[in-house]
């Protein structure tokens, strides 16, 4: 009886996971419907990628006034991270899609590309909602194993090299992720959130701090943090520019919303949150000086990820410390999402991958140039961007928290890494240097004129607007947006 009582429970929660399942229905829809298409008429597959987000984007607003509660016997939590994240994600991926359409258009992987791109979504979707070690392992997989593949489609010599990478790196840090989650399953008793702070209580805190590191370590390869972030650069780089968009925003999102779970839930035994706040610091650090030097926009673009994990992992650090945590980090996500998209998508519309070949664009093509300048001071968190508002809502969840030391460490590393996204911006206000002596070099030519892509024209210019919309929005509306993202 007891059975059957709970495999009826189990089958009443699965329309709560309707958002994943449209995801999942369109990721298996595509590969078949591929499958059978010739390879000129993968085009559908797009429309069937689009199709599913946009039912999981309707499916996940329609729980935005809807109580939290737990499902599959406490396994997966719908909540306000879990709705947030369900939108950011889904919209994310959309965009993304979009962005690539040009460029994924007639190749021999498209509808694979999208399968692959769905699949990783929906690892990322999982590791955001769930409330349990061994449901995160198999999420962590789940996002993990298609962007190997997807990395590797561009059958590139550094195609190649950067997939090789990426997969040596996740396979270790995912053992690194099992090994934690086998050490707190057997201190604790059990594998859910819930009771792993009771659990731990009383167990040797060496042994809690080793299970954690572990978990941690696969964490960080999602979110490019260190210690996981040295395949996010040569990815970003090898390539195509809608996948390098792609795992530079979405696995990000599901990462950093799992890490805040646990990072909650965890007994005080043991210091998480200086262990959190070093990873932080180190981050926003090396991606900062390692960006310097770069002169390949998608590998500058790379090392930026790194820096923006080391930012949103401050008000992880203080989980369950200050009231601000939450809200600021859910909120920077997106504004994250849509910055780091609208610059992939001024990549995509250009075709340009090199610093120099965008010198003379704010006359060639004003609007892209408007779009890249909004996009990069975004990043830097410069007013009246969405991302300044996630900044400064997320230092002051820091200093609420008590890491004064890491806000001082973030905002220092925000002034620096204005220096690199400057070196990019300038080139596109100098006009064409006509009367040269000798040939240009790469820093000094006007690239060709610039043959705009529809879609990733399209996306570019609909980012840039929510970017400043969104944030002279916000920085007037905060104190009541805050209190909606606590209170859903």
């Amino acid at each position: 009886m007891d059975a059957v009582n709970a495999a009826m429970s189990m089958e009443a929660d699965f329309p709560a996971l309707l958002p994943e399942m449209f995801v999942l229905a369109g990721a298996i829809t595509a590969l078949l419907t591929g499958s059978f298409l010739p390879r000129d008429k993968q085009g559908f597959t797009r429309l069937v990628g689009i199709i599913a987000l946009l039912g999981a984007v309707v499916s996940a607003g329609t729980a935005l006034s809807g109580e939290s509660r737990t499902v599959f016997e406490g396994s997966f939590s719908l909540d306000t991270p879990t709705t947030i994240a369900r939108l950011i994600i889904c919209t994310a991926t959309l965009l993304v899609i979009c962005l690539g359409a040009d460029e994924l258009r007639g190749s021999p992987r498209e509808s694979e590309t999208y399968a692959l791109m769905l699949l990783s979504t929906l690892g990322a979707l999982v590791m955001a909602g769930t409330n349990d070690l061994l449901i995160l392992a198999v999420a962590y997989l789940l996002a993990s194993i298609p962007l190997y593949a997807l990395i590797g489609m561009g059958r590139s010599p550094r195609a190649a090299e950067a997939a090789l990478k990426t997969y040596l790196l996740g396979a270790f840090l995912g053992i690194a992720l099992l090994l934690g989650t086998v050490i707190l399953y057997s201190l604790a008793g059990a594998s859910a959130y819930d009771q792993l702070r009771a659990g731990l209580v009383d167990a040797p805190s060496g042994a809690v701090a080793a299970g954690l590191i572990g978990v941690l370590a696969g964490i960080a390869f999602k979110a490019g943090a260190v210690p996981g972030h040295f395949w996010v650069p040569d990815a970003a780089q090898g390539a195509g520019v809608a996948v390098a968009a792609f795992l530079t925003t979405v696995p990000k999102i599901g990462a950093l919303i799992a890490a805040y779970r646990l990072l909650a839930t965890l007994p005080d035994s043991v210091d998480a949150p200086l262990v959190i706040a070093v990873l932080a610091a180190a981050s926003m650090t090396i991606g900062n000086f390692a960006a310097f030097s770069q002169t390949n926009v998608r590998r500058l673009l790379g090392w930026s990820t790194v820096s923006q994990a080391g930012y949103l992992l401050v008000p992880v650090a203080v989980a369950g410390a200050s009231e601000l945590a939450l809200p600021s980090l859910l909120f920077y996500l997106g504004a994250y999402a849509l910055s780091n998209i609208g610059a992939f998508a001024v990549v995509a519309a250009t075709g340009h991958d090199e610093l120099g070949q965008y010198r003379g664009l704010a006359r060639r093509s004003p609007w892209l140039a408007g779009v890249l300048v909004v996009s990069l001071l975004s990043l830097v968190g410069t007013p009246p961007t969405v991302v300044f508002v996630g900044k400064l809502t997320t230092f002051a969840a820091g200093w609420d928290g008590g890491l004064a030391w890491l806000v001082v460490v973030a905002a220092l590393n925000t002034a620096a890494s204005l220096f690199y996204y400057l070196r990019w911006l300038a080139p596109m206000f100098r006009a064409a240097e006509s009367e040269q002596t000798g040939p240009p070099t790469p820093e000094q030519h006007e690239s060709a004129p610039v043959r705009l892509r529809r879609w990733p024209t399209t996306v570019a210019v609909l980012t840039g607007l929510l970017v400043v919309a969104g944030g002279v929005v916000a920085g007037v509306v905060w104190p009541s947006l805050q209190g909606t993202l606590a209170g859903l």
